[in-house]
């Protein structure tokens, strides 16, 4: 089954490939699209049949492949990657029905899109590091050409960027992954079989570096983080809600898989310098966020320091805060897919996405009143409102992290405030006052444009109300990578009362 997710959107793209040019760019879409939501139904699928309770991986599939090189296609999901891969399957299926009704090229375009999709959801579901560098560096040609060609007036500069710093992501992460077979004398890759935890601490340490620089280049985390602006300023909004919601997880999710489960006791000695690239990533990204004009940056930035919460859970390595970190992992890629599609939708029925140029798009006759409703309530979700997903996955983070890094977790909550700042700027400059003389008469709103940004408010306010249907598929596996060193510092705490299980 786990194959399927593989080879059906691989399929797909090759027949896309195979039809005539000369359709209309609306009928590679709907293609594009039924195969997104068989794709989707199989991963709701793989959600039904899923034991939370029992963690460790489940639906494995395993095969030799190159076995003189120690590869293997070994697949299996557990409660790590199964929000992540739903969360993958959603959010592309949303890129494809907001992608643009006329498109030049349409036919690469969906071909790529699918390729984006079947990597991703690769690199979630492998159980060998080879094959996870694979679907890993896979996913930079679509994403590449989708920005390169389809992107903005500087699209080739941040492509390019973009590019160059996601392969140097990668060397770093393959020379760990090579180092790691190499020390422990393992003639294999497969995550299941090795053992690094018998290497020397200085070993280990070199390899979590490795794969820190590696991984934080792709989340981005300060100062790894500054083709991410860039990328999303020249990206179509498609791209970006692809970019934002899922392809950053990539590194949110090789931070756990990897450094977490497979050095855990390098992860703890490591975990005091680590939170401070948290928290400099938190204020760094709000602070920088006060200041943009342009919506699409103010948004990328306000990114950076929403992923700056992920490493402060990570780092402190509770069994909350390690939940936590899963559960801001979709909670960011809802929220910055709906305030990148609202963005979208503004910036292409005014012409610009400038805060300066913008006033009263909330007016009910001559504006965007429906938009501007839907982004207030993306901005609450993103400030951590209750009764929204950012509020409890927000409040995860600090409750599991505060035992660990009090002082950490506090500048980090002062982050949350300068979140409700600069997004109540924005706000209150562009959809509030006089409606600007520049923007008068704008045309009507699609419900292509509507639709998705309404399915994901639903997911936000259901997910805020009722958060155990997020966090349940987590739990178990959350426990199990916790790292012994923080087991140990807890139980010694005798003030911290122990965390709540999420079942």
């Amino acid at each position: 089954m786990l194959s399927a997710l593989l080879l059906i959107p691989l399929i797909a793209a090759i027949l896309i490939c195979l039809l005539p040019q000369s359709l209309p760019s609306s009928r590679f879409r709907s293609i594009s699209f039924v195969v997104l939501t068989i794709i989707f139904g199989l991963s709701l699928g793989l959600m039904v049949n899923f034991d939370p309770y029992v963690g460790g991986m489940q639906f494995t599939e395993q095969m030799p492949w190159v076995d003189w090189l120690g590869l293997s296609y070994h697949l299996g999901v557990d409660g790590i990657s199964l929000p992540l891969i739903i969360l993958n399957q959603l959010l592309t299926a949303i890129a494809i029905l907001s992608s643009p009704d006329k498109l030049e090229r349409p036919r690469l375009y969906y071909a790529l899109m699918l390729v984006l999709n079947l990597s991703v959801t690769g690199a979630f579901l492998s159980l060998d590091l080879l094959l996870f560098f694979i679907f890993y560096e896979l996913e930079l040609i679509p994403l590449y050409l989708l920005i390169a060609i389809w992107g903005g007036a500087r699209r080739n500069y941040a492509a390019t960027k973009f590019l160059l710093y996601t392969a140097t992501s990668g060397i770093f992460i393959l020379a760990a992954f090579l180092g790691l077979v190499w020390l422990t004398g393992a003639s294999t890759f497969d995550y299941t079989v090795l053992a690094p935890g018998a290497l020397p601490m200085g070993s280990q340490l070199i390899l979590l570096t490795g794969l820190f620089i590696g991984f934080a280049i792709k989340i981005p985390i300060f100062p790894f983080h500054t083709w991410l602006p860039d990328a999303h300023v020249e990206a179509s909004t498609s791209v970006s809600v692809l970019l934002a919601g899922v392809l950053l997880k990539l590194g949110t999710y090789g931070l756990l898989r990897f450094c977490v489960g497979m050095l855990p006791e390098a992860w703890s000695v490591a975990a005091p310098v680590l939170v401070i690239f948290a928290v400099i990533s938190v204020l760094y990204g709000a602070l920088t966020a006060i200041s943009q004009q342009d919506m699409k940056k103010m948004v990328a930035y306000s990114s950076i320091a929403h992923m700056g919460y992920i490493l402060l859970a990570a780092a402190a390595g509770t069994h909350l805060s390690l939940l936590a970190a899963i559960a801001q992992s979709v909670s960011h890629g809802l929220i910055s897919a709906m305030l990148f599609l609202l963005v979208g939708v503004v910036g292409k029925k005014t012409g610009t996405r400038d805060i300066d140029k913008l006033c009263g798009l909330l007016n009910p006759e001559r504006g965007l009143p429906i938009i501007g409703s839907l982004m207030i309530v993306g901005v609450m979700a993103s400030a951590g409102i209750p009764g929204m997903v950012g509020f409890v996955s927000e409040f995860l983070v600090f409750r599991g992290s505060f035992p660990v890094f009090p002082v950490a977790t506090l500048l980090c909550l002062v982050g949350t405030g300068l979140t409700a700042v600069y997004f109540l700027l924005m706000v209150n400059r562009v959809f509030f006052g006089r409606l600007s003389d520049t923007v008068m008469n704008l045309p009507p709103v699609q419900w292509g444009d509507r639709v998705p940004v309404l399915v994901l408010t639903v997911l936000l306010v259901v997910f805020g109300v009722q958060p155990n249907w997020l966090v349940r598929w987590s739990d178990a596996d959350a426990a199990r990578l916790v790292p012994p060193v923080a087991v140990v510092q807890l139980s010694s705490t005798a003030d911290v009362p122990p965390f709540p299980s999420a079942n």
